[in-house]
């Protein structure tokens, strides 16, 4: 072994393995992605009105169509993508991972179908991507996504990615929902996308740990997961007609009136 790889190895943080660095990270997520959780148990329990109910499945088919920046460009875009790359599998892209990246996509659009199933259930008419909104605190979050993926850092990059979904906990509470039809076909649409995303977390967390070379690339990689974790819950409580109050918000999260501030600015 050179001198060389022997500096570089002692570079990386031997007192932590990738599944504690992955732990570590889901730990800093998961005060967030439990905020999350209550935003959605709240609404449901407070019997939301029909208009209530078709203004958080508007914009949650806006999110469907336009999973995150930075690994996502728009479903229509990666589906024309991978469409022009078939000619290129097993000569510049290995077929499994052209089936796997197939199969996220038609995953993708299965949620977006599932929810707008129910949007036309409730709207009593055919819908389309044009009946979708993009709501002010999902722009925000869209922003501060966009601005870590392309600072330059992967340790930036990878952050992102473990904020992807909010660990399934908006869909892990819908599918407890219980009533009439409209309640079942939001408890169904739920269950599937909850299958589907409930590991996602542990599998970003741990790509992600992958990344971290020195105990500075951890601390910038939770300030990061941190930061897009407190957007994804404003953006949430957006969603769902606010019913955590900012107090509460800050109570949930354990934070100050200034920190939130910070945080956000």
């Amino acid at each position: 072994m050179t001198e060389i790889q022997e500096a570089s190895i002692d570079r990386v943080p031997r007192e932590r393995d990738t599944k504690d660095i992955a732990q570590d990270l889901i730990a800093t997520a998961l005060p967030y992605w439990e905020a999350e959780a209550t935003i959605v148990r709240r609404f449901f329990k407070k019997r939301p009105t029909r208009e209530d109910h078709i203004f958080w499945l508007k914009a949650q088919l806006w999110k469907e169509l336009h999973p995150v920046d930075g690994y996502f460009t728009g479903l229509q875009k990666e589906l024309n993508d991978l469409a022009a790359r078939f000619p290129d599998i097993d000569k510049t892209i290995d077929r499994h991972r052209y089936h796997s990246l197939l199969e996220q996509l038609t995953q993708e659009f299965n949620h977006y179908v599932l929810m707008a199933d129910v949007l036309e259930y409730l709207l009593g008419n055919p819908v389309s991507a044009a009946d979708t909104f993009q709501l002010s605190e999902e722009k925000r979050l869209g922003d501060l996504r966009r601005a870590f993926v392309t600072s330059g850092s992967p340790v930036d990059k990878a952050a992102v990615l473990v904020t992807e979904g909010g660990g399934a906990r908006m869909f892990r509470e819908g599918k407890k929902l219980k009533g009439g039809r409209l309640e079942r076909m939001i408890a169904s649409a739920m269950e599937v996308i909850y299958q589907d995303e409930k590991n996602h977390y542990k599998e970003a967390a741990s790509q992600a740990a992958r990344v971290v070379r020195s105990k500075q690339d951890l601390v910038r990689m939770k300030e990061a997961v941190r930061a897009v974790s407190l957007q994804r819950v404003y953006m949430r409580n957006e969603m769902f007609k606010e019913p955590l109050t900012s107090e509460e918000l800050q109570s949930c999260l354990h934070l100050t009136p200034g920190a939130a501030k910070a945080v956000r600015a």
